[in-house]
């Protein structure tokens, strides 16, 4: 399974090169206080990787943790109901 994710990764990266060795045509971006050069190949790759980031964060807030609190909080219940009661000895 490793050497799937591993050579997954692999063409993902060639992907990525590929996409900034053929555009490489010069841009400005215009933000809001500064002016950056780069290259078109650049500009894409870093706007698929904050998509990607961005996306991840999303889904981090939605379900991620709100499950995590969900299961901490049936932990709890568990371990508090299975706990032995001291005191109820004969």
């Amino acid at each position: 399974m490793n050497i799937f994710r591993l050579i997954i990764a692999l063409i993902f990266l060639g992907i990525g090169l590929l996409v900034g060795v053929l555009n490489t045509q010069p841009i400005t971006l215009k933000l809001l206080f500064a002016d950056i050069q780069t290259s078109s190949g650049v500009a894409i790759i870093l706007s698929l990787l904050a998509g990607v980031v961005i996306g991840g964060l999303i889904v981090l807030a939605t379900l991620v943790w709100p499950l995590y609190t969900k299961l901490r909080k049936a932990n709890k219940q568990a371990t508090a109901s299975s706990a032995p009661q001291l005191g109820t000895g004969v």
